[in-house]
Parts: C-alpha cells; structure tokens; sequence
C-alpha cells in the first residue's frame, strides 16, 4: 500500500466520534424527548387468557399458575429461552381496536407479560417528564429497583436469569426500541427487517437470516414505529401509510403500515457503521484488488468523474465514501445525500440532507433543488449520495462547468444499464431534449464507471471498471478496464479474480 500513501495515503481509521452524530448534535447519553411506548393494556382475567398450565409447568409458570399461563417474548436471539420453551405453540385470542386510523391485532396478554407491563407502566410513571433528560444508567437503576419492589409485592419469586431478562425487556421498551434494541447493539448486524410481528430478519455477514425476536403483536409495533417518527416530527396513518427516518446514531429507517403492508406494519433500518472503511479494507475482504484501489485513488486524484453503480445493498455508498477519502483536505466539499450517511475526514465538507414534506405536504426540499444550490457555494468538488430522479441533469451540468472530480452512485446492473438510467433520469427533469443532446452531456460529463456487486455468498466486489471514451455516432463507447471472473464456488464461497483487460485507459 506504499503506493497509495505516496498519493496522499488512507487517513486514519476513525470511528463516527465527532463526524455524523456530532452534525446531528448527539452523543450517546442524549435522547430525543419521546413519548416511551406505553402504557399498556392492564392484565386480563384468567377465563379470557390462555388455560391453566399443564402439570409438567413448574418454578415461575407454576407460581403464576392462578392467572393464567405465558411468558413474554425473547429479547435477543443468543439470551437463554427458560421459560420460553416451555410455552405453549398456539397462539391465544386476537380483538381489534382503533389505533393509527386504523384496526390492528392485539393478543391478551398473559400473567407474566402482563407483570412486565405493569412494571414499566411504573417506571414510565416515576420518570415521568424526566425521561429524555434521564441517562441510560439511571433508568436502568430505577428499573431494577421498581421490579425489586413488584416482585416483593406480588409475592414472585425470580431466579437471575429471569430477573435480568426482565429487566433487559422493559429498559428495551422504556429507553430503547422495545425487541428491536438487541439487534441495534449487535456490532454484527448490519441491517434489520421486521415484516410484521412475528417475523423479523437480520443481514449478518452478509447473508439473510431469520431471528426467534418477536413484537408482542401490532399494536406493540405501532408504538415502536411511533417512538421512532416522533422525535423528527413525522407520523404515519392510512392517509401517509409510509415514512423515512433516522435514528439519533444515523441508522437509516424505513416504515411502511397497513393497508399498503398486508402482513402488518414492516420496518426496515439499515444501521450506520460506526468504523468507518478504508480501502486496505475492501482489499483484505476481496471487493477489489491493490491495483484496482492504486488505480481508483489516482482516478479521483486526477480529478475525474466518477459514478459508482451496482444494486440494492452492493455497497455502493461504502465505496463512495472511500473514493471520497482520496480527495485532497484544501478542497471545498459539498455532500448531498436524501439521509446523511456519508461520513468524510476533511475538515473543508458542507453536508446537505433533504428534507421531506411535513404532515400538511409542506416544506419539502428536493435533493435535486439542493444540487442546484451547491452551485452557489463555491465546491470544489460536488459528492451526491445517489442520483434517482431529475437532479442527474443538474449533476452533469455541474461536472462538465468546472466541478470536475464530483463523485455519485447510481442503482443499475452493468455500466451500460447507468448509461440507460441517466438518459431516463435527464428526461424526469422535464427538460425537452433529445436524445442525442443528453447522451452528449453524459459522455462529455463522465469518465469512469465502477461497478459493484453483492455475490450469492453475501460478499460484495468490484466486478467492472469502466471508461466512458465519447461518442460515436448516435453512441455511447464504454471500454472494460478491469473485470471480475468468476472462476467457481468453494465451501459456499465465490472464487474469482478482478484482471485487467489491457485496454490502456486514455482518461489518464
């Protein structure tokens, strides 16, 4: 890596402290004023809950035998089950009642969920007010000493494992987002789906899988999504079945509720890394090799432009934002991104967010309005988290009238499919050009290509580096630098190379 330090070198790995939770004006210990989710309904009597408990039912079941029988729902997928296993499949009655404009599932709940409420229905109480201005700690204390007191007073004896599980569960749901908090501490998952309650996946190491985590039911979910949109001023109902948020530490949030979600509301969050990758990085994991990095880090040194494209989580934005890294400190920079994820080490950056629409439909500011705007900020350099509409126009205007080096990426299959996706995106502007005149733009505006790719593994590689060499004819010459080929799978692994094709690139 001599080579790349001798073009200005990879900055120190930093973590997130003082880059995107300090422009959110944040640190750990601070929370939103948000409502907690609760209060919760009270316990029911023993002829509408589960029948009693069978025989083989012991230890804390048994004990709360009289009202009925059940346990609350596992608060992480690696914490010991205990009672859990011993509950019974069937699930109890459902009702509906009118919540978010709407009906949604509500199952009784049984004697020990029903405690847990209880609790935290105190704990919200004794806090009060005070709960935004309250440190973790001291809810946590508070909890623990609230229980303490519940058990004494219920006449319930806890072993420490149940004891602690509780205790997780209700400072989960009073400090944090109830079952989901578990998989937002977990350094290892990057990304959190959860298709109604009973079904929530996470993405670990690239791959997919399924979670025992389980809301209680859609109400349960609702007040989640609820403690999520408050804090930013959004809400969603039948009218707005949709929203974008982002939590206090960047992690990118999307919820959509019935009627639009027919299997219960769904809530997608894509977690904000705090350790921030470097290019040694994408070379230890494979994504590309140190020619490819040598290459790409002399490419934004040269000041080209550069479009960085592949699909859905192909890490796209890791990439950007180290291309980003290459770009000398005594530039100006400005970033536009739709959510701020994009976190750069120079100290000369001007972050920009879009806004959307407030409840009334008021007051959204566009990111193509904002890349119009950068214009008149005097950049030496325009970074666009991703272009998805008519601001591809406004990008190309701004990389061809002296903002060479600006940097964006853009969801497409192949290098050729961008060229088809910008010419669409130019169009959505509602400029009456012809084809001819945008293509133009695109091969007088762009220089290179770099394509990305999630394999079947979970991996994500640099699979094409492409030149755009002009036009010819009504055409745009696109020209393979490096290509990737795959050479075959080993132990669920996929084996390839990224080569160079031996095409002398002419924008260098």
């Amino acid at each position: 890596m001599a080579l790349l330090k001798r073009l200005g070198g990879e900055p120190p790995r930093r973590s997130d402290e003082g880059g995107l939770s300090r422009r959110l004006g944040q640190t750990q210990e601070e929370r939103p004023a948000v409502p907690p989710i609760g209060p919760f309904p009270p316990a029911r009597s023993p002829e509408e809950a589960r029948p009693s408990p069978t025989p083989e039912k012991s230890g804390l079941l048994g004990r709360l035998s009289a009202q009925g029988e059940g346990a609350g729902r596992p608060s992480s997928p690696t914490e010991e089950r205990g009672l859990l296993d011993r509950l019974p499949a069937a699930p109890p009655p459902e009702e509906e009642f009118p919540t978010f404009g709407r009906k949604v599932r509500r199952v009784p709940p049984d004697p020990l969920t029903a405690f847990k409420f209880r609790v935290q229905d105190r704990v919200i109480g004794e806090l009060g007010p005070r709960l935004a201005r309250t440190s973790q700690a001291e809810v946590r204390a508070t909890i623990e000493r609230v229980l303490s007191e519940a058990i004494v007073q219920e006449g319930l004896l806890l072993g420490q494992v149940e004891r602690r599980r509780l205790t997780q569960e209700i400072e989960a749901e009073v400090w944090g987002y109830g079952p989901l908090q578990p998989l937002l501490d977990d350094p290892g998952v990057t990304e959190v789906m959860a298709n109604g309650p009973d079904r929530v996946y996470v993405e670990r190491g690239g791959k997919i899988e399924l979670t025992p985590i389980r809301f209680y039911d859609e109400e349960h979910m609702l007040r989640v999504i609820d403690r999520i949109l408050t804090p930013i001023g959004r809400r969603v109902d039948e009218s707005s079945p949709m929203a974008d948020a982002r939590l206090p530490d960047g992690s990118r949030v999307n919820v959509v509720i019935p009627p639009l979600a027919l299997n219960g509301p769904t809530i997608t969050i894509r977690k904000f890394s705090h350790n921030t990758f470097t290019m040694e990085d994408l070379i230890r994991l494979g994504t590309l090799t140190p020619e490819v990095a040598l290459f790409l880090a002399a490419c934004v040194w040269a000041r080209l432009n550069i479009i960085v494209s592949g699909g859905a989580s192909s890490g796209k934005t890791t990439l950007l934002n180290i291309l980003s890294s290459f770009i000398p400190a005594d530039e100006r920079i400005t970033t536009v991104e739709t959510t701020a994820e994009l976190s750069l080490w120079q100290e000369h950056v001007v972050p920009l967010e879009a806004r959307p629409p407030n409840i009334e439909g008021q007051g959204e500011v566009s990111v193509r309005q904002l890349v119009i705007n950068c214009l008149r900020m005097r950049p030496d350099r325009i970074v666009v988290g991703e272009c998805r509409g008519g601001e591809a126009i406004d990008m190309l205007q701004a990389m061809n009238t002296g903002h060479d080096g600006s940097l964006t990426t853009i969801h497409a299959n192949s290098p050729q499919d961008v060229l088809s996706r910008l010419e669409v995106m130019c169009m959505m502007a509602g400029m009456n050009l012809p084809s001819k005149a945008i293509r133009e733009q695109i091969a007088s505006a762009v220089q290179l290509i770099v394509h990305m790719t999630r394999a079947r593994d979970g991996s994500r590689k640099v699979t094409q580096v492409t030149e755009i060499q002009g036009m010819e004819g009504d055409q745009i010459i696109l020209q393979d630098i490096f290509v990737y080929e795959q050479q075959g799978i080993r132990e669920g692994k996929v084996i390839g190379a990224l080569r160079p094709t031996g095409f002398i690139p002419r924008c260098l």
